[in-house]
């Protein structure tokens, strides 16, 4: 069974960088898309970035030209990559696995403020 552990939040200032990591605890074969969500308080998880086993990667617009999305394949571990972070960024991260049946990680804290 794979198991999903997020890593990279904290607490950064408006227009910082961070950069979360997703560490799949096994290999992930044949046809998945892993994604980042986010909860914000109040408000509903959204999908924030995905990336399709063939590579294909998708964005929410509010992050568009801000956030990268990636995968290091050999370390089993995604990647996002946030910059010119804002207020409205401050959630919860959670990566998951889509493979027909969806895997959560545990989530990370995001704090974008002065």
């Amino acid at each position: 069974q794979v198991r999903l552990v997020e890593s990279g939040g904290g607490l950064v200032q408006p227009g910082g960088s961070l950069r979360l990591s997703c560490a799949a605890s096994g290999s992930i074969f044949g046809i998945y898309t892993m994604g980042w969500y986010r909860r914000a308080p109040g408000k509903q998880r959204e999908l924030v970035a995905s990336i399709s086993s063939t590579d294909t990667t998708r964005y929410a617009d509010s992050v568009t030209g801000r956030f990268t999305i990636s995968r290091d394949k050999a370390k089993n571990t995604m990647y996002l990559q946030m910059n010119s972070l804002k207020p409205s960024d401050t959630a919860v991260y959670y990566c998951n696995v889509d493979r027909g049946w969806v895997t959560w990680g545990q989530g990370t804290q995001v704090t974008v403020s002065s």
